[in-house]
């Protein structure tokens, strides 16, 4: 195809496809699906190898978030029967990001419900952040806290985290539908202050909450503009008691082929398959490790994951390796082990693709061409509702039970 052809080209030169360009990606048949991987593989395989980047989660406060996003289990008003608990002492914090550790996991993430941390629950998580990295040599520490107040990242990385997170999870245009307690412009604002105090920022998307195919690329094109690091791809898990509940928009062909879209917009990127790759992917998780450089090994926030050991028998299995701690996982141009990004962006010329702000980048879809212009996606079956696949967490992290890691 002309097209992987060329998405390759510009991959490999780290050049912005156009909106086109990725809108077609989306558009592709299944009988074209195995073309469109190899060619983002050979992108994925320039920039990172045949390495795999293996993070770990630690929820550090469970439920009970005062905000209203409807894709999760611990909003406001959820009726799903997750976990519930307060702050973990930085004691109970380390343990559970130990066991992840000795699983592989290269980074920690550490995660907490919650609009945004008070100045107390910055000391609290800085605390933690001393203790993992005092038991654990080489081990990076991302903090997740919600929106973040002046100062805070500032804290934050004189604590020790090397980077953090803050999806910006959806378009611009639709974000409000998902959430009304704080605005997109909320979001950009924060991984905009993480990126100002040096942290590695980390800012993905969730898919299959309803969007259009013009909604993917808005969110993954802004993120290019936006500029992280790392680039979490999560599929929608529908919990029960949430208002997405119902929504089983996804197949695995579909997430293949969302993942090779992030891939050749932002090539050079640390793409990691999150949340419901279980529940998405199923048996086709293998083929993602060939657009993706990095996961999570085993559970989720709430939600049951793959055991750890599954976890790395399939990247044996699949041919590629667990990154180690001595290796770089970013390459060089973006500024070495965490990655400041100030060389490049998503790949070259990324602040200058698409508009001069990065909270309004491609958010309209006014800027970077024509949404008619292109190819509409196939028509396909409605998927089935795997809802056994959709396990509550009840172990690790807030529990007397080992992890799965």
């Amino acid at each position: 195809m002309d097209l992987l052809n060329t998405l390759v080209d510009k991959g490999l030169r780290r050049e912005l496809p156009s909106r086109e360009e990725a809108l077609a990606v989306l558009a592709t048949s299944d009988d074209e699906l195995l073309d469109v991987v190899a060619a983002a593989g050979k992108v994925r395989r320039q920039w990172f190898g045949r390495r795999v980047k293996l993070n770990y989660l630690v929820n550090l406060k469970s439920g009970l978030c005062p905000e209203d996003c409807s894709y999760c289990s611990q909003r406001l008003g959820s009726k799903a029967e997750i976990l519930k608990y307060t702050w973990l002492k930085p004691d109970e914090a380390s343990k559970a990001a130990a066991a992840g550790v000795a699983g592989g996991a290269k980074r920690v993430c550490l995660v907490a419900s919650g609009r945004g941390p008070t100045d107390r629950d910055v000391d609290r998580v800085s605390e933690t952040i001393g203790a993992i990295k005092e038991q654990n040599e080489g081990v990076e520490v991302c903090a997740c806290l919600g929106l973040l107040s002046e100062g805070q990242a500032e804290r934050l990385r004189g604590a020790g985290a090397d980077a953090y997170n803050h999806n910006l999870n959806t378009s611009e245009g639709t974000y409000g539908d998902i959430t009304t307690t704080h605005t997109y412009a909320d979001r950009v604002d924060t991984v905009q202050k993480a990126h100002a105090a040096g942290l590695s920022a980390c800012s993905g998307l969730i898919a299959g909450m309803g969007e259009s195919d013009e909604d993917l690329v808005d969110v993954v094109y802004s993120l290019r503009e936006l500029d992280p690091d790392s680039v979490p791809v999560n599929f929608l898990i529908p919990f029960e008691g949430t208002p997405l509940a119902k929504e089983w928009n996804l197949t695995p062909q579909r997430c293949l082929r969302i993942l090779a879209m992030v891939r050749f917009v932002c090539p050079d990127v640390e793409v990691r398959i999150a949340g419901g790759r279980e529940v998405h992917l199923r048996s086709m998780q293998p083929l993602a490790l060939h657009l993706a450089n990095s996961i999570f090994l085993g559970d989720y926030l709430t939600s049951e994951g793959q055991a750890g050991k599954a976890d790395l028998d399939m990247i044996t299995d699949a041919g590629f390796e667990v990154e180690g701690t001595d290796q770089v996982t970013l390459p060089e141009h973006r500024g070495g082990p965490c990655g400041s990004g100030a060389e490049a962006g998503c790949g070259s010329g990324a602040h200058a693709s698409c508009g001069s702000g990065a909270a309004s980048a491609c958010g309209s879809g006014e800027s970077c061409g024509s949404h008619e212009e292109a190819a509409e996606s196939p028509v396909a079956e409605v998927p089935e509702a795997r809802t056994d696949l959709v396990a509550v967490r009840r172990r690790g992290a807030g529990t007397d039970l080992a992890p799965n890691a």
